[in-house]
């Protein structure tokens, strides 16, 4: 079965074909849902309603676009949507400066040190490990590639705050997995 006759049968509700295509995208949602929730339960939570509004709203989609990239746009809203539902201040930043010592040791670590020493796992509970606020920014901007434009308006706050959140959110990464580097080195 190819894509078009996935598509076709889940226009009909054939339950195999919804079957089907929640299968086959199931494991890059997931891991869409993980970048934005803090566990492995909330983030299944998100993928279910995420697949739920796919299958109400296949029907709006024009074929004008990747069909995955028209499901990862849903799974991310889904995930946003939850960020808002948790009633968690996801979006006031955080007034907690890392003292100076912390700056220092995380600017003598360059990327290609973290990235030999660091896992995918460890990097995405580092990510996860952000406050919502930070972990949003971080996701929207980096992965899903959102400009601080429309990150700000989507999230509905100024373009400033998107990117001092970005800023913060690659620092204390870069504080976390430096910390991880120095604990796995001994």
């Amino acid at each position: 079965m190819n894509e078009n006759e996935i598509i076709k049968g889940c226009l009909k509700n054939d339950r195999a074909c919804q079957k089907v295509l929640f299968e086959y995208y199931y494991d890059k949602m997931f891991g869409v849902c993980l970048r934005y929730s803090k566990s492995s339960d909330e983030a299944k939570d998100i993928v279910l309603e995420g697949f739920l509004k796919v299958f109400t709203r296949i029907k709006t989609f024009n074929h004008s676009g990747s069909f995955e990239g028209w499901i990862k746009r849903i799974i991310v809203n889904t995930a946003l949507d939850n960020l808002r539902k948790s009633k968690q201040n996801y979006l006031i930043v955080s007034t907690v400066y890392a003292d100076d010592k912390m700056m220092d040791i995380a600017a003598e670590v360059d990327d290609d040190e973290l990235a030999l020493h660091i896992d995918k796992e460890e990097i995405l509970k580092a990510v996860q490990q952000l406050t919502p606020a930070y972990r949003t920014v971080f996701n929207l901007y980096v992965i899903e590639e959102y400009t601080h434009k429309e990150i700000a308006e989507l999230l509905e706050i100024s373009e400033g705050t998107s990117k001092s959140n970005l800023s913060k959110a690659k620092f204390n990464l870069r504080k976390n997995l430096t910390h991880l580097i120095k604990v796995n080195n001994g």
